[in-house]
């Protein structure tokens, strides 16, 4: 979990302490620390990015999209949303959003869901479900440390009769979202791997990852 040297950001007033591209597919983990923010940046446009994050000190605690909606009374997030945790703290809060709204109930992929809805013949198929094993693994969690996540760009509609929607994505290339961390916080991010549907525009693409002091 280790980050990149420090460095000037020529663009921004802060220090950046942390810049990666994440490949696309791939799992990512970081600690984020109180005071921090994370900017993921969607390099080619129409990526969906998957999001958990666990309170540091004590992983029992950890994002809960039950307890952010019923807060907010609303299912998707915008600039100033705050996300909370099992234990109703603030963990981070959406600092700015280039993308007008992102989703909290479109879940994970996974090769169970994947071969339901798109046929048997994709269960082989990568899926977000096993970028977050992979990467909570490394700090002894696993399945059962999986909640409801985040899908950072990824665009959910509901319709008038409650069905659920997976559509085109409304972010392009180079649009953002910004996250200040209220506490110290691990973040886990599967950069989504799904080509059944168009929450990646059918091709992933990776993203960028940038933690500014």
């Amino acid at each position: 979990m280790q980050g990149k040297a420090m460095r000037e950001d020529l663009n921004a007033s802060e220090l950046v302490i942390y810049d990666e591209i994440v490949p696309a597919r791939a799992p990512w983990m970081y600690d984020v620390l109180a005071g921090q923010t994370l900017e993921i940046i969607d390099l080619e446009g129409n990526q969906a990015v998957d999001f958990l994050m666990y309170v540091t000190a004590d992983d029992a605690e950890r994002y809960s999209a039950q307890d952010t909606i019923a807060a907010q009374g609303n299912i998707f997030l915008r600039a100033g949303s705050t996300l909370l945790s099992n234990e109703g703290r603030p963990m981070m809060v959406i600092a700015t959003t280039t993308v007008e709204y992102h989703d909290t109930i479109g879940g994970a992929c996974s090769c169970e869901s994947n071969t339901l809805r798109y046929g048997h013949h994709t269960k082989s198929q990568h899926a977000c479900v096993d970028n977050f094993l992979d990467a909570n693994a490394r700090a002894g969690r696993n399945k059962r440390d999986m909640v409801s996540n985040i899908n950072w760009f990824m665009n959910v509609p509901v319709e008038a009769d409650g069905a659920l929607g997976i559509v085109d994505g409304i972010s392009a290339p180079g649009l953002s979202v910004t996250l200040k961390a209220l506490m110290d916080v691990t973040v886990v991010v599967s950069n989504c791997p799904q080509i059944n549907n168009p929450c990646n525009g059918f091709n992933p693409t990776p993203v960028r990852m940038v933690i500014r002091a």
